[in-house]
């Protein structure tokens, strides 16, 4: 473990009490949410904004998951530095650059090529964002500690998500978009200053000098093995295409999107809390395949165009789904040995954000020709039939030996989990 790493954070930890006791991952935990806040808020605001200027469903899904695409940008470059030498200062000072950019969206009579250069920059930094808090998780807490953590880190996205659609919808009413951007951008400089506060830098000696040839090694390393290859492709590719049926709500029902998503986002929460919180290891693994199928099923009902209610009721229900997420990162893991696992969990994180603008892109080009409703179905459908086509790839995955990825000498990190 790295030198500098107290004791205490390496005491067993059986809640998410025990979780919050760790100093150092509260910090990184209200960073999380307050960012996690400020992408919802800002999201919905330029969507809005999209839909009131174009009227067109392929813009308006495209604006709320732009940013995705450049998720795979970093990912390709410089996802290494997630590994890197320090940490906290690279964590901060890629929060400085989203805040940055969250607040160059309030500019008044932006041009919407602008707006959406600014979604594909904050994309980048925030997908390097997300690989270096990763690795920072990583050295607070000790392994076992780390699924109870990104379950509560996932509670806590659907939570915020929850909140900041329902909190968009209301300010929409009463402000411009340009001042929910401001609101956006006071919760990204509070997030940056709780991390700077709180989170101590943590001294690595990585084994290769972070960089994108580092970041193609491992890459290429991380893709070759089977196991992991089809892990990866089930945590972006059914995801990325719900993801893509949300995108939808705006065109589909203007006047309740706002309930939709704050509805799939409640879902979401409580799928991950009782997934994540009540149930073992072994039994998640158990139950991700029905949570896959479970996380696209409820949208079959939307080509019956059911009252605002039902289709609440089915978006909620699809949303626990997103909770076989965690049985599928715990399997990748597994697979994933060396000090690495920053970048890894970057590329998992980075992979997911950009199927989900994919995903956006199809349901908002589909929605071109046909009814959003339609759209939404057919984009649902096929989600089901990536999931029971790449059943049995998963399940040979689990039999699957670990095939490190490995990033030159022993002398990387160390810390837990690695």
């Amino acid at each position: 473990m790295p030198a500098d790493t107290p004791a205490s954070s390496r005491l067993p930890t059986t809640g998410y009490r025990d979780l919050l006791r760790n100093r150092e991952f509260a910090g990184l935990y209200a960073g999380f949410t307050l960012t996690a806040a400020a992408t919802t808020l800002s999201g919905f605001a330029l969507a809005t904004l999209i839909s009131r200027q174009t009227q067109s469903p392929f813009l308006t899904a495209l604006s709320m998951y732009g940013a995705t695409f450049a998720t795979v940008l970093g990912a390709l470059t410089l996802m290494s530095v997630a590994d890197g030498t320090r940490p906290r200062r690279t964590l901060v000072a890629l929060q400085c650059a989203s805040l940055a950019g969250v607040a160059a969206q309030a500019v008044p009579g932006l041009p919407l090529p602008a707006r959406f250069g600014l979604l594909l920059i904050l994309g980048f930094f925030q997908s390097l964002a997300t690989g270096t808090r990763l690795g920072l998780l990583a050295e607070v807490l000790p392994s076992s500690a780390y699924a109870l953590a990104r379950s509560l880190m996932n509670i806590t996205s659907g939570g915020m998500a929850v909140l900041g659609f329902a909190t968009g919808a209301v300010l929409l009413r009463h402000l411009s978009p340009q001042d929910v951007f401001l609101c956006a951008a006071a919760l990204t400089g509070a997030g940056l200053i709780v991390v700077a506060v709180t989170v101590r830098e943590h001294f690595i000696r990585p084994a290769r000098r972070p960089g994108l040839r580092t970041t193609w090694t491992t890459n290429t390393a991380l893709v070759s093995h089977p196991g992991r290859r089809v892990l990866l492709l089930n945590l972006w590719v059914p995801n990325g295409l719900i993801a893509g049926c949300q995108a939808l709500f705006i065109p589909y029902a203007p006047h309740h999107a706002g309930v939709f998503l704050a509805a799939g986002s409640a879902g979401m929460l409580l799928g991950d809390l009782a997934v994540g919180r009540l149930l073992t290891a072994a039994r998640r693994r158990r139950c991700a395949y029905a949570l896959r199928l479970l996380l696209a099923i409820p949208y079959l009902l939307f080509a019956l165009h059911p009252p605002v209610p039902v289709a609440a009721a089915a978006v909620f229900l699809a949303g626990a789904g997103f909770a076989a997420t965690l049985p599928l990162q715990e399997q990748l893991l597994a697979l994933t040995h060396g000090p690495v696992r920053g970048q890894v969990q970057g590329v998992d994180s980075a992979g997911r954000m950009t199927w989900q603008g994919l995903g956006a892109a199809i349901a908002g080009g589909l929605a071109e020709y046909v009814t959003p409703g339609t759209a939404i179905t057919a984009v649902a459908a096929l989600s089901v039939a990536v999931t029971v086509a790449s059943r049995p790839f998963v399940v040979r995955a689990r039999a699957a030996g670990p095939g490190a990825v490995r990033a030159g000498t022993p002398t990387g990190r160390t810390g837990p989990g690695r």
